[in-house]
């Protein structure tokens, strides 16, 4: 056994040995793989509870849109700190080597190693586990939290899914805002951290729970959220558990970004003024 698992037939957990270099092999540690979490967590929590409070009442901007712009600069960190880390750790940011490393190909059997787009079906059963989370159990997850610390209640600003506002009828400049919230939510920001960066490298420390410990750790990231954060640790799952399954996270970015879909008609309503 080495540190990415049991050689068996299939390789490397799905991966012939051969297409394991020591780059990619090697594990980070346990401080490591906290420290990263930190660099791109705090930022994110001085943002929503710190700078938010402090900017909004000095801006004519929208308040909610004020947050929802302050998250996305707390999400475009993460981009800058994946492509800071990948860069010293690999020594390139060739797209050819970062596929390899942030796992960005088919999803692999787990016993052949081979690539198949077939198992992409698997996505189903974990967006279903997903939304059921989030549509049917989330409220009673998540309840004990605010009640035991009522401090930690979603603040007002917060809630951007109550966008609808007449001063943001016709304001179609709000769909680049989307775009860029969606490509840095789903892809170049928490999914590239969590995901590509630290996913491949957790089994050293946590061993064959290590998409569990990505779980809750992409769940403890959202301390900006705090009042959702059981509901999120365990949807978490259902983007974890594939990316490691099959060796791809272009799983978990299909998974993560599905949710993503249901902002756009909100989005439209509130431009439209079909909400206001």
């Amino acid at each position: 056994m080495n540190a990415e698992g049991q050689i068996g037939r299939g390789g490397v957990e799905g991966v012939s040995a051969v297409e394991v270099t020591p780059s990619q092999s090697e594990q980070y540690s346990l401080a490591k793989i906290l420290g990263i979490w930190a660099v791109v967590a705090m930022p994110m929590a001085i943002l929503a509870w710190v700078i938010a409070p402090a900017v909004i009442p000095r801006l004519s901007l929208h308040y909610r849109i004020t947050y929802w712009l302050l998250i996305i600069a707390g999400m475009m960190w993460q981009f800058v700190v994946a492509l800071v880390v990948l860069r010293r750790e690999l020594g390139t940011l060739r797209w050819g080597v970062l596929r390899k490393r942030l796992w960005l190909n088919l999803p692999r059997d787990p016993q052949t190693g081979r690539g198949r787009a077939r198992l992409f079906w698997w996505v189903v059963p974990c967006l279903m586990f997903s939304f059921t989370i989030g549509i049917v159990f989330a409220r009673y997850l998540d309840a004990p939290v605010t009640a035991l610390f009522p401090a930690l209640q979603m603040p007002a600003h917060a809630d951007t899914s109550r966008l609808s506002d007449p001063q943001l009828v016709g304001q179609w400049w709000l769909l680049g805002v989307l775009l860029i919230s969606w490509v840095f939510n789903y892809f170049l920001g928490e999914e590239l951290l969590f995901r590509g960066v630290l996913l491949p490298k957790m089994r050293g420390a946590f061993g064959r729970w290590d998409w569990v410990a990505n779980a809750v750790l992409f769940g403890l990231y959202h301390l900006h959220m705090p009042w959702s954060l059981p509901s999120n640790i365990l949807t978490n799952l259902a983007y974890t558990w594939p990316a490691r399954r099959f060796r791809s996270n272009w799983m978990s970015v299909i998974v993560h970004g599905v949710e993503g879909l249901i902002v756009l008609p909100i989005a439209l309503m509130v431009i439209l003024g079909l909400g206001a």
